[in-house]
């Protein structure tokens, strides 16, 4: 493990494997890191195929510095922006799972020029909008409003703690709003699941309908659940990352 420093003295941490280009750069979902299934099945599977490849922990998450409480959306771009920047720096394959596929969307979108291919499991853009704040209740809005955070259950481990000003924050990060194009013309390759109790796969469609690129793949499993990492799901994804990694290099 190595880090990456920043300011005040907060710090990055990472995995990177030297190998072929283009890079393949992972991007974690929300309250995951680099040391979850999919981040180290392609450790693996990249290195038996001598691909460089590198992974890392969000602030607040992992080994990185940070209360995960403190941090918002912005936060964890401007991370995956350092890192493919610093760390980087050539064009890479962004692999991104859920809050990570939304990140990988906006690092596209602020640097076309360093991201070369998508693929994307389960992709979150726009969670913190469309499956946070307009499915809580009344009073949980207002609980938020007053108190500033929430706890909502999860089916993975403790209750997430959701602050406002993550809400807040994440507001101006947004994809998919009306009539809206994300000017994206990298090619995208996006697994999801049909039985995604977390992010509908209705979400993956909408974001192919919105996407310039003409270039744009959805592959759906009908027996699929949010995390897709089941050995048959980690075939898929070793498959689409081998498939986008050709077609760029």
């Amino acid at each position: 493990m190595e880090r990456l420093e920043l300011a005040e003295g907060t710090a990055l941490a990472f995995h990177r494997q030297e190998g072929d280009s283009p890079p393949v750069l992972f991007l974690p979902g929300l309250l995951s890191d680099m040391e979850g299934t999919k981040a180290r099945f392609l450790a693996g599977h990249l290195a038996e195929r001598g691909r460089a490849y590198l992974r890392f922990d969000y602030r607040g998450h992992g080994r990185s510095s940070g209360r995960f409480e403190n941090c918002t959306l912005g936060d964890w771009l401007e991370d995956a922006l350092n890192v493919l920047t610093r760390l980087l720096g050539i064009p890479a394959l962004l692999v991104g799972s859920s809050m990570g596929g939304w990140i990988a969307l906006l690092c596209a979108k602020a640097r076309p020029e360093l991201v070369e291919g998508l693929v994307l499991i389960a992709p979150a853009p726009d969670f913190t909008e469309r499956l946070l704040w307009q499915r809580f209740s009344a009073e949980q809005r207002r609980l938020l409003q007053e108190q500033g955070v929430i706890y909502e259950p999860s089916d993975y481990g403790d209750p997430v703690p959701i602050t406002m000003k993550l809400i807040e924050e994440g507001r101006r990060h947004l994809l998919l709003e009306e009539g809206q194009t994300i000017p994206i013309r990298a090619p995208v390759h996006i697994l999801h699941g049909q039985q995604d109790r977390d992010v509908p796969f209705a979400l993956s469609l909408e974001l192919s309908d919105r996407l310039a690129s003409p270039d744009v793949t959805v592959e759906l499993i009908k027996s699929g659940d949010h995390r897709l990492s089941r050995p048959e799901d980690l075939k898929r994804l070793a498959r689409a990352v081998d498939e986008m990694w050709e077609r760029i290099r």
